[in-house]
């Protein structure tokens, strides 16, 4: 799948909205990804892990790992299409961690998958969790990554988008400047 033909499908499903929006990083952009858009529509979503299973077939995951929630019905799929099992991480008292009885063999190698990727930040916890329970990260998916190739995990990274989104410290905002409203799109707002 070619990054036209991603566009073309978030452009479909209203994954791409523009305004002002205040990012998981706490950094401000001007466009924001809703992933959470095309991953409620089963086909599509299918469609695009299909694709970002496809690039990290070669890697030899023995597991799927995401981080709730953007991460949880990507690694589901992804998880599918190769063929292993699938979990996922999510905040505790604000420290992500492993729930719901999931655990991690030691030697198990995960490949972490997110939806959208700003600076990384979730994903590097994530991959903190696979490796403090002894579990060897061998690649990263994502399907959109904001920092256009930007944010290095140390392990092989592929994403179906890669995007340069201007993204700005709140001070430094020209959004906020203009007095354009700030959106929390992951608060449900928006």
């Amino acid at each position: 799948m070619n990054a036209g033909a991603v566009i073309d499908l978030f452009r479909e499903t209203g994954v791409l909205i523009e305004g002002h929006f205040k990012l998981t990083s706490g950094r401000h952009s001007p466009m924001f990804l809703q992933c959470s858009q095309v991953m409620q529509h089963p086909r599509q979503a299918a469609r695009l892990a299909g694709a970002l299973a496809e690039t990290l077939a070669p890697l030899g995951a023995d597991a799927v790992i995401g981080p709730a929630m953007g991460g949880i019905i990507l690694a589901y799929e992804v998880g599918r299409v190769l063929g292993v099992r699938a979990i996922f991480a999510e905040r505790q008292d604000g420290t992500m961690t492993l729930r719901r009885g999931f655990r991690i063999e030691p030697g198990e190698r995960f490949v972490v998958v997110e939806d959208a990727v700003s600076t990384g930040g979730s994903v590097r916890e994530v991959m903190n969790v696979v490796t403090e329970r002894g579990g060897e990260v061998v690649g990263v998916g994502m399907l959109v990554d904001r920092s256009g190739g930007k944010t290095d995990f140390g392990v092989p990274a592929h994403s179906l988008l890669s995007l340069t989104v201007p993204s700005y410290a709140p001070p430094e905002c020209p959004l906020c400047r203009e007095g354009v409203p700030l959106t929390l799109p992951k608060s449900g707002s928006g």
